[in-house]
C-alpha cells in the first residue's frame, strides 16, 4: 500500500507535534512494506514494522510484527540492529515505526522500555496508536526521558494501511469490505444466474490474497444455495479466515461445501434466534463448525449491526474479537449493507464484459436525485489482468 504524503499537524496538539522532514517518508513506506508480514496474522493487533536506520543512511536492522502475541516489530529491529552492528550504533540510530511505541504491558513488555533501554536517541511515528491504553502514552513517555520523537509522517497512509484495527478500536465493529464483480453493463450474472466467471484469474488470486488478509469471509444465503461456493484460500499462500454465511431461516441444504469439506472447523451459519435447528446443524458441529443466533428485525431480516457488533466482540465463536470483514455477496446482501451504512470500502472488480439484461450488482438505495449519489472518500481504480478494479473508500482516513 503506497504511503503518499506527510499529513497536516493537529492531532493531539501540544503533546505530539508533526514531522516536517519529507525526508522521513520513504523509511515511512519502507515500515509498511514490512509491517505486511503481519497481515492476516496479527488480528485484532494492528500490522507494525520498525527500521532502525544509521547516521549514515545504513538500515541497521528492521523488524515486522509477525504474529499475534509474538514479538512487536520495534523488538525485532532493535534485536536485529545489535546482533549486526552491536550496543553502542544503536545510541545514534533513528528508529521508524508506521504506529506509536507501545507503554503498556500486553502480551508483551512495553517497547518504549526496550527502546529506553538501548539509548535509541530519536524515533519517528507515522500515527498514533487509538488504542486506549496508548494514544500518545509512549510517546509522551520517551520525550520524557530525553528522546527526539517526530510524529505524523505519511499519517493519512498509515492510518489506511492499519484501517482495520482504527475502525475496530473506533466503533467495536469489523471493517466491513464489499466485494463485487460485475460486467461493464452493471451486471453480476446473466438473466439466467451464470456468473463464472466475470473477473479474470488475475483478479480472483487478489480476492484470494484479501481472504487471506482479513479476519473473515461472508456470503449471503442466495450466493451459498446458488453458488455453493468454498471461500478457501486457494490461489496463494496463506491462512484460511472464518467463513460465515447468512441463513436466516436455516434452510440452506446439508450438502453444501461450507458444511462438509475440511474447513468446516471454520464455517459459523448465522440464524435467526428464534428459528429451529437447520437440517446441517449435526454434520456442521460434529465437523468443528457453529451455529450463530442472532436477532431479527420487524421487516424479518437478520439485525445486521447486531451480527457485526458481536463479531467484533468474539468473532461470533468466543475467540478473537473480528477485526475486518470481507463481504462477497449477491445484490440483496450488497443492497442492505449500502442502505444501512455498513460498508466501509467497496472493492469492485469491472469486466470488459456485456450481457445486456441480466442480475444488477446493486438494487434499490432509495436515491432519487443525482447528487445525493453515494460518493467515496478517497477512491483509487488500478488495472488488473484486463480487469478494472475499483478501490472505494467510504470513510476519510
Amino acid at each position: 500500500m503506497a504511503a503518499d504524503g506527510v499529513a497536516a499537524p493537529g492531532l493531539h496538539r501540544g503533546s505530539v507535534s508533526p514531522a516536517t522532514d519529507v525526508g522521513h517518508t520513504p523509511w515511512m513506506k519502507r515500515c509498511l512494506e514490512i509491517a505486511e508480514a503481519g497481515a492476516g496474522a496479527v488480528s485484532p493487533n494492528p500490522m507494525v514494522g520498525a527500521i532502525l536506520v544509521g547516521t549514515d543512511g545504513t538500515v541497521l536492522g528492521e523488524g515486522a510484527h509477525e504474529v499475534y502475541g509474538g514479538p512487536h516489530a520495534e523488538v525485532q529491529a532493535l534485536r536485529a540492529a545489535e546482533n549486526r552492528h552491536g550496543a553502542e550504533a544503536l545510541r545514534e540510530a533513528t528508529l521508524y515505526v508506521n504506529l506509536e511505541p507501545c507503554s503498556h504491558h500486553g502480551k508483551t513488555p512495553p517497547c518504549t522500555t526496550l527502546i529506553l533501554e538501548k539509548e535509541v536517541p530519536r524515533v519517528v511515528v507515522g500515527t498514533i496508536d487509538p488504542f486506549p491504553q496508548a494514544q500518545g502514552r509512549g510517546i509522551r513517555q520517551l520525550r520524557k526521558q530525553g528522546v527526539e520523537v517526530e510524529v505524523g509522517v505519511a499519517e493519512q497512509a498509515c492510518r489506511r494501511f492499519n484501517e482495520a484495527f482504527f475502525h475496530h478500536v473506533d466503533t467495536g465493529r469489523p471493517l466491513v469490505t464489499l466485494k463485487v464483480a460485475q460486467t461493464l453493463d452493471g451486471r453480476v450474472a446473466t438473466r439466467t444466474g451464470d456468473s463464472q466467471w466475470i473477473s479474470g484469474e488475475e483478479s480472483r488470486a487478489l480476492v484470494h490474497e484479501w481472504r487471506a488478509a482479513l479476519d473473515g469471509v461472508l456470503v449471503g444465503r442466495g450466493t451459498a444455495a446458488s453458488d455453493d461456493p468454498r471461500l478457501t484460500v486457494r490461489h496463494v499462500d496463506g491462512r484460511q479466515p472464518v467463513r460465515l454465511v447468512l441463513d436466516r431461516k436455516g434452510e440452506l441444504a446439508a450438502d453444501r461445501t461450507l458444511f462438509t469439506d475440511a474447513h468446516a472447523d471454520q464455517t459459523v451459519a448465522i440464524l435467526g434466534e428464534e428459528r429451529g435447528r437447520p437440517a446441517y446443524a449435526d454434520v456442521l458441529e460434529e465437523a468443528g463448525g457453529q451455529l450463530l443466533r442472532i436477532p431479527e428485525t420487524p421487516d424479518s431480516h437478520l439485525d445486521l449491526v447486531a451480527l457485526l457488533r458481536r463479531l467484533g466482540t468474539d468473532g461470533g465463536r468466543e475467540a478473537k474479537p473480528m477485526q475486518s470483514l470481507l463481504v462477497e455477496a449477491g445484490p440483496g446482501l450488497a443492497t442492505a449493507l449500502f442502505r444501512q451504512n455498513l460498508v466501509d470500502r467497496f472493492f469492485c472488480f469491472v469486466a470488459p464484459k456485456i450481457v445486456g439484461d441480466g442480475v444488477s450488482v446493486l438494487g434499490d438505495l432509495g436515491i432519487t436525485e443525482m447528487e445525493n449519489a453515494l460518493t467515496f472518500a478517497e477512491q483509487r481504480w488500478q488495472s488488473v489482468g484486463d480487469d478494472l478494479l475499483l478501490r472505494g473508500y467510504c470513510r476519510p482516513a
